[in-house]
């Protein structure tokens, strides 16, 4: 649907520019588009290359290990049903601090693999390997949907990837938007953590 709609804008776009003899102003614009957006991809590649890179680096050296260890009260209130020591609660602190640093694409392999470690740990509840709620086999269990809305609310205390695209198009000051970018996040994140325990009290309810 939504490729239709941007075709449809095209399509009107270049008919109306046609008609009132504006082709050449389209034109123009299509082809400093283009080259305003391999210029914000080099950028993008730059950013996420350097701060993927840092990650690597604090993961070799521990750090992140120790923020892990740090962060296992907080994990232990939001996930409660994962055991203690369970893979998916290292790949959830891993994702839950890229996020924090606002390296979504660093994020997503984190996430990824908390998903499936998420997925294995329901088919051991399945199979009276680990004790728990049991669910059918294809529906997302409460782990799965609290890490889905946390990660999509997504507390940043470092915005890069906008700090970035304000950088790109000639801001006088790129980092403004950090304050306002922790209070939005944090807003949405602390919605998204009463959402989910209200609905899991609705169901053990």
């Amino acid at each position: 649907m939504l490729n239709y709609l941007w075709a449809g804008m095209i399509l009107v776009g270049v008919v109306y520019g046609a008609f009132s003899g504006r082709m050449p102003d389209i034109t123009n614009a299509a082809l400093d588009s283009a080259k305003d957006a391999v210029s914000l991809c080099i950028t993008m590649i730059g950013v996420m290359s350097f701060w993927t890179g840092i990650m690597e680096i604090a993961s070799r050296a521990g750090i992140i290990e120790t923020a892990a260890k740090k962060m296992k009260p907080l994990i232990r209130f939001l996930f409660p049903e994962i055991p203690e020591g369970h893979k998916a609660g290292e790949h959830i602190t891993t994702n839950f601090i890229a996020n924090f640093l606002g390296l979504g694409w660093a994020a997503t392999p984190a996430g990824l693999k908390a998903m499936e470690e998420l997925g294995k740990l329901e088919d051991d509840r399945r199979k009276g390997k680990v004790s728990g709620p049991v669910r059918k086999k294809g529906i997302a269990g409460n782990e799965m949907c609290t890490f889905l809305i946390i990660n999509i609310s997504s507390l940043q205390l470092i915005p890069v990837n906008v700090i970035a695209y304000r950088s790109q198009y000639g801001s006088a000051n790129p980092a403004a938007i950090t304050g306002a970018g922790i209070l939005a996040t944090a807003v949405s994140t602390g919605v998204a953590i009463i959402f989910c325990k209200i609905m899991d009290r609705k169901q053990r309810g």
